[in-house]
């Protein structure tokens, strides 16, 4: 008997449909897991009963539980000096009464905090959840009515809805649990705070040195969604960073610092102990360098090159929160909130250079990228989206508040452990049209030296908090380097970033942050025609008067 191929297609997909239904994933699945159980049947309990007499019954209820697990050791200068291992759940409770289009939503956030249980006792989590609700309830009527009179008092009606309809997602993550060697992170812990002393190259600089910190902290976090939408989820993440941190003083009093750290959502994510120690060896031998480095010059105005590492943070730092679409206040005619705020379709970057969003790009060239992620926090899929093209803002990253010609969520609704969701970055990626090498970057410095008849110009390496120049490099004429202290950069802005850059890499650099909610940046270098650098000028604090022990 013969068999066209349409009947076998259609014999494979009839096999197939009993498979795919299978591995739905059902409430029935997410009842055999008694947290959720016990936060489904209080949900549908305050569903049914929560409504003061005379008010708004909620249209909306959430219940959210974090499980946290928390293991840190800290030494300093070879010994340890904390080992810390804490465990905690913590529930939050979103209620809002009024509608999708009109809620009782506020730019504070809205909902309430509660530590729960830390056994699975479902009249215990249930107890905690049903005390959350009663307050968030009555913190939504009190909101709601504000609004109302508020409302009363602008001419300008709301630009969007005050909440996004969204298709209820049902996704059951195996949950994650920390597996850490206690003994052996302490001892690997103060080895790294004790390489200060212990490398012969270090001996000449090693009384120089006021502070020499290591830090091993690992976390596991499983997140419990319900809503009376239908959402049900369950997924869990861990984090694992291995930091280090030395600082000294110039002869002059200027503090100098410099850190170093390893991050990753698994234990073999980190560096092994022998690159760890030598990022540590070299950091501690730059201070030495730093500390015998002149002063930056008074005021300089001119090109300046940031490496990948620098560009990340300076892309973090301007464009992260500038991408994000945060509802603006009552009465007014704004899209959102922020530096990009009335730049949709306008140019924002360079015409040659696209970012996108990407929540699904887990890897970049081996390196895992923890602001990866399947599901957010508001219980919607994560999606990538393209936010800047040919240097025109395109789009923005939205949660389920929307705003102006947004609305509807994109799956960027990220919270912090105890706070309310709001749209954030997950893998923010900056791509050049065509980035040039790191030799072609560099005489394209000294080439903008070279026409505008200045001696030098600036090579920025590392950036600090607020932007502040790390490791920063005079560049003279012929192409040597040297360390200099002292910076700060006055214009290095969304401006700037607009207008300023004239030429990309090609390499990007990987940069993960652990911040409230785990982002990553993919930046390549680039290169400034005009930034202000200056001599900070800052207090400087008198030297020990006497030298640290031996």
């Amino acid at each position: 008997m013969k068999f066209s191929r349409r009947t076998v297609s259609l014999a494979l997909l009839t096999l197939a449909m009993p498979l795919l239904a299978s591995a739905q994933q059902t409430r029935a699945d997410a009842e055999k897991d008694p947290v959720l159980k016990a936060m489904l049947v209080e949900l549908d309990r305050s569903r049914d009963q929560l409504q003061l007499k005379g008010f708004e019954k909620p249209f909306f209820l959430q219940y959210r539980l974090e499980d946290i697990e928390d293991y840190q050791t800290k030494a300093d200068f070879g010994a340890s000096v904390s080992n810390d291992h804490r465990h905690q759940r913590v529930a939050r409770v979103t209620v809002r009464v009024g509608d999708y289009k009109i809620d009782s939503s506020t730019s504070r956030g809205d909902g309430s905090v509660q530590l729960a249980a830390l056994d699975n006792d479902p009249l215990a989590l249930r107890a905690g959840l049903w005390q959350a609700t009663d307050q968030a309830y009555k913190a939504a009527l009190s909101a709601y009515a504000q609004k109302q009179a508020q409302l009363k008092q602008v001419q300008t009606p709301p630009q969007a809805d005050d909440f996004s309809h969204e298709s209820p997602v049902v996704s059951l993550e195996e949950p994650v649990h920390l597996l850490i060697d206690s003994p052996a992170w302490v001892k690997r812990v103060a080895e790294a705070s004790a390489l200060y002393s212990t490398d012969p190259a270090l001996q000449a600089s090693q009384h120089d040195v006021q502070y020499s910190t290591a830090i091993f902290h690992a976390r596991a976090v499983n997140s419990y969604l319900v809503s009376s939408e239908g959402a049900i989820i369950r997924k869990g993440t861990t984090s694992y960073q291995e930091s280090f941190a030395a600082g000294t003083q110039a002869a002059d009093g200027m503090h100098l610092d410099r850190s170093y750290g390893s991050n990753g959502i698994t234990l073999t994510d980190l560096d092994t102990p022998e690159a760890f120690n030598k990022h540590a060896v070299s950091l501690i031998a730059s201070l030495t360098e730093l500390r015998k480095a002149p002063l930056v010059e008074e005021e300089y105005h001119g090109p300046v090159l940031l490496s990948a590492d620098a560009a990340s943070d300076a892309v973090h730092e301007l464009v992260a929160s500038a991408v994000t679409a945060v509802r603006p206040e009552l009465g007014t005619e704004a899209r959102t909130k922020g530096a990009f705020a009335s730049s949709y379709h306008a140019r924002v970057l360079p015409d040659f250079l696209d970012v996108v969003d990407d929540p699904s790009l887990r890897t970049f060239n081996g390196k895992t990228l923890v602001g990866a992620y399947k599901i957010d926090d508001e219980g919607v899929p994560a999606q990538p989206v393209k936010l800047i093209t040919d240097g025109r803002l395109e789009n923005y990253l939205i949660g389920r508040e929307p705003v102006r010609d947004f609305p509807k969520s994109n799956g960027h609704g990220r919270a912090a452990l105890t706070g309310p969701a709001r749209p954030a970055i997950s893998v923010l990626n900056v791509t050049p049209h065509e980035g040039l090498s790191e030799a072609d970057l560099n005489q394209k410095l000294l080439s903008l030296a070279k026409d505008r008849g200045l001696k030098s110009v600036y090579f920025i390496e590392t950036l600090g908090p607020e932007l502040t120049p790390r490791l920063l490099f005079r560049v003279s004429a012929d192409g040597k380097r040297e360390l200099v202290r002292g910076a700060t950069l006055d214009d290095l802005d969304q401006r700037a970033l607009r207008s300023g850059v004239i030429a990309a890499g090609k390499e990007p650099f990987v940069a993960n942050y652990d911040g409230a909610v785990p982002e990553t940046i993919l930046a390549p270098a680039l290169l400034f025609d005009d930034v202000t650098i200056r001599r900070a000028n800052e207090k400087n604090d008198k030297l020990p008067f006497y030298p640290p022990p031996d």
